[in-house]
């Protein structure tokens, strides 16, 4: 029987957030699959961490894959093996190191863009999570449009207990922005937008929940006296409970490869408010509201609507079931599969 190995080393990772969770959801998946005619088998960093990533990525990884006879080799995270013993498979989510430079270290923004371009002209796939970002490959990498794949994500947070979220009684009602505090994430038009709604008198709090990247300090400077709350990186048992406790879900984001949170939010019956930028209208479909990037004046807009009208967060609510419906790991699974065989 054939085998294809996937690099499932960011799935062990302590705070799974983006790429790590969908290795672990992907891996999964694969591995619930009634499939008979090809083996998929993880490989990962295991023991005490010797040397840096790169070692791992480029060296042991097809070390590994050779020794295990594969037939094909995928790197989930961008950094595909340059020389490997198989033909290569590659995801990516996004091109953000790209775009948005100042949101990465030095360091780790010349990796990504010394080896990620490299990767992807050496794939013989090339799979992304959204349309936008495989025309992103094709436009900036050259990369030729019969070796992109699309295949997209699905909601991948677990429901948490009752009583997961502290002190609920005291966040509602509260708008929620989810991610890491980063330049890109552009949480600054919501604070600006959620401003104006307090200054005309509307009793709506503001939580972002979110590891600091470098804007905690600027988003508090903003928000002056008002009671914002950053709550840092939480568990997926708050976050599913802040997620289902909101009065809609706010993503500002001006860059994004897929928007895996407004899938969650929908998943919960919460209303999605996104700007209309990048692949966020592409996932969010009809099932979302959308405002010009950074225009915090058409987000205070958008926002007053929708907590004036009951009848709209009751449509949005149905519209996003409707639409979270179409997404699923097992879709997700089958779909990278079908780019295995390709293959073989």
């Amino acid at each position: 029987m054939p085998i294809a190995v996937l690099d499932t080393s960011e799935a062990r990772a302590p705070r799974l957030r983006g790429w790590g969770r969908y290795v672990a959801e992907l891996a999964r998946a694969l591995g619930e699959l009634d499939d008979g005619d090809l083996e998929v088998r993880e490989l990962f960093r295991d023991g005490p961490r010797r040397g840096p990533e790169l070692v791992w990525e480029q060296w042991e990884l097809p070390r590994r894959a050779r020794r295990a006879r594969a037939r094909v080799l995928h790197a989930p995270n961008c950094f595909l093996p340059l020389r490997r013993p198989c033909p290569g498979v590659v995801t990516i989510h996004d091109l953000a190191f790209e775009d948005h430079r100042e949101d990465f270290s030095r360091r780790t923004g010349l990796k990504y863009r010394a080896l990620v371009p490299r990767a992807v002209r050496s794939a013989e796939r090339v799979i992304c999570v959204s349309g936008f970002t495989a025309r992103d490959v094709a436009d900036r990498y050259g990369v030729p449009g019969e070796r992109l794949r699309v295949v997209p994500l699905a909601p991948a947070l677990a429901p948490g207990p009752a009583g997961s979220l502290a002190g609920a009684g005291e966040l509602e009602p509260y708008l929620l922005g989810v991610g890491d505090l980063r330049a890109k994430k552009d949480f600054a038009t919501l604070v600006r937008a959620w401003l104006s709604l307090r200054a005309e008198g509307r009793r709506v709090g503001l939580v972002l929940a979110g590891a600091d990247a470098g804007q905690a300090a600027e988003l508090r400077r903003l928000a002056g006296d008002a009671p914002l709350q950053l709550r840092g990186y939480v568990p997926d048992a708050e976050l599913d409970a802040l997620l289902r406790g909101a009065v809609a879900l706010v993503h500002p984001s001006r860059y994004e490869g897929f928007g895996l949170v407004l899938l969650e939010a929908m998943a919960r019956d919460t209303p999605v408010v996104a700007a209309g930028a990048t692949a966020l209208p592409e996932t969010g479909g009809d099932a979302a509201l959308y405002f010009p990037p950074g225009d915090a004046p058409g987000l205070t807009g958008v926002l007053r609507g929708l907590l004036d009208d009951p009848a709209r967060r009751r449509d949005l609510v149905e519209r996003g079931r409707t639409r979270v419906g179409g997404f699923s790991w097992e879709r997700t699974a089958r779909e990278t599969l079908a780019v295995y065989r390709e293959l073989l």
